[in-house]
């Protein structure tokens, strides 16, 4: 008999209840997601940092509507798309179509429990993701035992100042309900510096976003809209949020720091 703890159960429920919420929120953004000029930028240094080549068979998790597998297939011999949310799953499969793309096949999944065995793809990646996971840990580790020896593990995610940290993760939360909490450059370094992993590289840009376009395809609950104009609002001048707002010909502008972190699983 399998007997689990009063703990093992709450953190049970929670994990449910949080990829629940991942699930409501993406399958409302799941068409509005790929409008956003942001959502293209930096591709290409995505694929050089995956020493991807043609022989290749890459996994993408938490692959969104297939905006990183469709670069990625242009350069590798496969792509696998893994998403939890299958509204996503089915704008890459049209994306797949409209591109006219053939080496991109999909699966739905969780990227804590990545259905593959160990050593199955050469480059495994992912963008955008680690800050909706209660333990991106978790993920990173699902990441490396997937991956090959000498393959290469790729994180492109938001790196915040931590001084800044609080205030982000307050003002993300109250956009995108299934925000947990972006990671410092501290943390996604110690990641990378584990023994498994070598030969590790960084690099950084930074995404530019208009706030009333942003929050067009964004589904925050309640007045949350009008207090994120606050927050932003109030924060030009004093970049509390770590997201540089300020005006420009009218319009609110904000940025996401965005890092890319790329490692070897040793051999």
């Amino acid at each position: 008999m399998i007997v689990i703890n009063c703990h093992e159960a709450i953190l049970m429920n929670k994990q449910s209840a949080h990829k629940n919420e991942i699930i409501s929120q993406f399958t409302q953004q799941a068409v509005p997601f790929t409008r956003l000029p942001g959502h293209l930028d930096a591709l290409e240094k995505l694929v050089e940092m995956s020493k991807v080549h043609k022989s290749s068979r890459v996994l993408d998790v938490a692959s969104g509507p297939g905006l990183v597998a469709s670069a990625f297939s242009k350069v590798a011999q496969q792509v696998e798309c893994i998403d939890l949310t299958p509204a996503m799953l089915e704008q890459a499969k049209q994306h797949t179509i409209t591109e006219g793309l053939t080496n991109i096949t999909f699966r739905e999944g969780d990227a804590m429990a990545l259905p593959y065995p160990d050593n199955s793809f050469d480059v495994v990646v992912t963008r955008y993701s680690f800050h909706h996971f209660l333990k991106p840990e978790g993920a990173l580790r699902e990441m490396i035992r997937v991956c090959g020896p000498g393959g290469r593990v790729v994180v492109a995610d938001v790196a915040i100042n931590p001084d800044c940290s609080e205030k982000f993760n307050h003002l993300e939360h109250l956009r995108d309900s299934s925000h947990v909490r972006a990671l410092t450059l501290t943390e996604f370094n110690n990641f990378f510096m584990q023994d498994e992993l070598v030969d590790s590289m960084q690099a950084s840009y930074i995404v530019d976003v208009k706030l009333e376009e942003q929050l067009s395809v964004s589904f925050p609950k309640g007045d949350d809209a009008n207090r994120i104009r606050e927050l932003i609002t109030e924060d030009i001048g004093n970049n509390k949020t770590g997201t540089n707002p300020r005006r420009e010909q009218g319009e609110i502008y904000y940025s996401y720091p965005i890092s890319i972190f790329s490692a070897s699983k040793k051999a």
